[in-house]
């Protein structure tokens, strides 16, 4: 061989042996720093959950009434499935007239964790009588029905995903999986190359990338780290990255990551990854309770999600669950006699509910109450768990009370029905617990999906004659409910200008109690009222209840011609109900973090703004306006237990309001347009009833007590007259009253002097003759 020869085979050896070197220290390197982005992604937080909001958990008690069709309502909201027959699957449910049954579903949340049993409700109508354990017979003094998933906070990838560990999997689920992904997956070590021959041999007769051949981990290694193209270098990429998890990992550390990264569908725009999620998207249940047939449908899945989904197609759904329970039995995995029954059980599914936010105008303030707490990456990517005081039945009954109310106006008054959406009739509802400010259902608007502005929080609106209440409590300072007041037309000069008040009505006389000026809503007598208490001393008392807008000391503050915020002014009376205390309005119970630690918990805030006995008087005669006066009609309503309330309508009936309470629950009911055009109506009429309808239906908060009476009120006998303690035998009218017990007058009815011993004969002698 010539010498030249020699030297260029010489100078390709070395040529090919550098190269060599060059590869291997390339692919080295790839190695190493592919292995460093492995390690830290998988050592970190390996994906961003979106948190959770919750509503409140449902007590049941012996001695409560419920709502039934409220009730039945609130199990399939929480996914419990109606049975004809006797109970023998967890989340299913049946009833009778006397009694409701259902087996609780295992909940596995990081605030509320219980394995499932069946439970009997005993009823009489509609009152609980007692609540039994069915498994032993035990009677239960108490129990709590899991809370509902409201919300969830999404990232920009919108993924909703249930972590689970591989110790929750079911052994057959794991088995189905392998069966359906990579049957080699035990004893290859992260690439099947006798798959990938196939693929590749297969790829080269259609010209193109058509099959993957990839492993389990491989998917992995795709789903988890790399785009979805079909490109050499990126299936390069691939193979690397699978040798690398293989050589870090367990196979059931690798099983368990694919589990939870894996795609499953799709719930409207939101993806649903990890079976976990899936299992709960699809059955409705904890991943631990699925059953073998079911475990192969979502394995299944896991090759074309949105084609063999059971929502999608039952048959091809069953066709590939088949094809998985006979990979099973092939496997060694599945007996004849599983694979014969599982085969024969027909497909099932929860029942496609598409994703939505329920309680919007609560989700949106609850988000801005969340917003001072919590970066918005945070509540996006940290997969909190939000408690929050909503009560979902009340939420639904509070909804539909205001959409039936809006209906009833507008078909009584044609002339309020509009055309285009955005002006029609608006309304807003708020339901407290005034004792702790709990906000248990709001809604801000007539239709969310039309307009979002949250009237409840955001709206300003004059509040009328709902405002008097806080005028009266202010004079209670130096009067007293039975003090005499004039309800007579005068003028007042203010800054130079004429204000002439009137009442609505004119067939009341011209004198009237504090009691009937507030019952029957009297603005002459209220102005009197307030300029003999003093107008900047009413100020001072509405400041501390907490308005947030403006206020001046004119005398037509006593009549309601300053804006609130209709949450703001429900809280505030919530003072009348909570013995004179001004609680703080809360959505948040407390809020959790993916391990379960509290991290935020949401203490009741209180401030006593006035007393006990103060609050009591101030309910006494906010009693007297629903029994007798403008809230009357509260009686014609269904309404037979203790209320305390008050109706509230602006000039030219721009706004309608009602705010009552009991000594359990507060709600407000505010009713009008955006632009402020006229009701035509009142309060009473357009308000009221929508309060009504409301809290009929809201029984489980209506104990029906009495407000209870404090220790330092005294109930005397007055003079309708003059106001004061009557003189016995003189004085014709009289009623009895009530009284601070450092206020008593001390002075009698000077109209009706104290009869002698010879007067009262005279009289008995009149008595005979007449």
């Amino acid at each position: 061989m010539p010498s030249s020869n020699r030297r260029i085979i010489k100078l390709a050896l070395k040529g090919l042996l550098a190269s060599t070197v060059l590869c291997f220290i390339a692919v080295a390197v790839a190695m190493f720093h592919l292995t460093f982005q492995i390690e830290k992604r998988f050592s970190g937080k390996r994906w961003n959950i979106p948190s959770r909001v919750y509503s409140d958990t449902t007590p049941l008690f012996p001695g409560q009434t419920i709502n039934r069709d409220s009730f039945l309502m609130k199990l399939a909201n929480l996914g419990y499935k109606r049975v004809e027959t006797t109970l023998s699957e967890k989340g299913t449910f049946t009833e009778t007239p006397q009694k409701i049954s259902f087996f609780l579903k295992d909940t596995f949340l990081k605030h509320f964790d219980r394995r499932g049993f069946p439970i009997s409700i005993y009823l009489d109508e509609n009152l609980i009588t007692s609540i039994q354990q069915n498994e032993t017979g035990k009677m239960i003094d108490y129990l709590e029905l899991e809370p509902e998933e409201l919300m969830l906070f999404f990232g920009p990838e919108r993924e909703k995903r249930l972590l689970v560990s591989i110790n929750q999997v079911p052994l057959y689920l794991q088995h189905a999986v392998i069966s359906a992904e990579d049957r080699k997956f035990y004893t290859h070590f992260g690439i099947d190359p006798s798959g990938m021959l196939r693929a590749l041999y297969k790829n080269l007769k259609e010209g193109k990338v058509k099959q993957g051949g990839s492993t389990l981990t491989q998917q992995l290694a795709k789903n988890y780290f790399l785009t979805p193209e079909r490109t050499i270098i990126r299936k390069i990429k691939e193979i690397l990255i699978s040798l690398i998890i293989e050589g870090l990992y367990e196979k059931n550390e690798i099983l368990e990551i694919y589990l939870n990264e894996i795609y499953f569908g799709q719930n409207g725009s939101v993806a649903i990854n990890g079976i976990g999620e899936a299992s709960y998207f699809y059955f409705g249940k904890d991943v631990s309770q699925l059953s073998i047939d079911e475990s192969a449908i979502l394995a299944g899945l896991i090759k074309a999600p949105n084609l063999y989904s059971p929502y999608a197609n039952i048959t091809r759904c069953k066709k590939r669950r088949d094809q998985v329970l006979r990979s099973m039995m092939e496997n060694g995995w599945l007996s004849d006699g599983e694979l014969e029954r599982s085969l024969n059980i027909p497909v099932t599914s929860l029942g496609y509910r598409r994703y939505g936010k329920k309680a919007p105008y609560f989700m949106d303030y609850l988000a801005h109450q969340l917003e001072k707490l919590y970066a918005p990456e945070t509540l996006k990517n940290d997969g909190l768990s939000i408690l929050t005081t909503l009560d979902t039945q009340v939420q639904t009954v509070t909804e539909n009370a205001l959409e039936n109310g809006l209906h009833r106006i507008e078909a009584s008054i044609p002339a309020l029905k509009k055309d285009n959406p955005l002006e029609k009739l608006q309304g807003v509802v708020i339901v407290m617990q005034p004792r702790t400010g709990n906000i248990i259902a709001m809604v801000g608007g007539r239709d969310y999906s039309i307009s979002q502005f949250n009237r409840a929080v955001y709206a300003e609106r004059q509040p009328g004659s709902a405002f008097k209440p806080f005028v009266f409590l202010s004079a209670l300072d130096y009067f007293y409910p039975s003090t005499i007041l004039n309800n007579t037309e005068l003028s007042y000069t203010i800054d130079g200008e004429t204000w002439s008040p009137k009442n609505y009505s004119d067939k009341f006389p011209s004198s009237v109690s504090m009691r009937q000026a507030l019952a029957f809503s009297l603005n002459l007598a209220t102005v009197d009222l307030a300029i003999k208490t003093g107008i900047q001393h009413i100020l001072d008392t509405s400041h501390l209840f907490g308005f947030s807008t403006r206020f001046d000391a004119y005398p037509s503050l006593a009549l309601g011609a300053y804006e609130v915020i209709p949450l703001e002014l429900a809280t505030a009376y919530c003072v009348f109900a909570a013995d004179g205390v001004l609680p703080c309005p809360l959505s948040v119970r407390k809020v959790m973090d993916a391990n379960g630690t509290v991290i935020e918990r949401q203490h009741m805030e209180i401030k006593s703004i006035t007393s006990p006995e103060k609050s009591f008087l101030i309910s006494s005669m906010l009693e007297t306006a629903v029994k007798e006066g403008t809230g009357k009609s509260l009686n014609g309503c269904g309404i037979s237990f203790p209320v305390a309330g008050k109706t509230g309508t602006t000039n030219n009936s721009r706004d309608a309001w009602f705010v009552g309470y009991t000594p359990d629950i507060l709600a407000l009911v505010w009713v009008g347009f955006d632009n402020g055009d006229s009701l035509l109506s009142t309060g009473a009429y357009a308000a009221l009833p929508i309060w009504a309808e409301l809290i009929r239906n809201i029984p489980q908060y209506i104990s029906g007590k009495n407000f209870k009476i404090p220790e330092g009120i005294e109930k005397i006998v007055v003079c309708r007259d003059s106001g004061l303690p009557a003189n016995k035998n003189s004085c014709i009218k009289t009623e009895e009253e009530v009284f601070l017990k450092e206020n008593v007058p001390k002075k009698h009815c000077p109209l009706h002097k104290q009869k002698g011993m010879i007067d009262n004969l005279l009289d008995r002698i009149k008595q005979i003759i007449q």
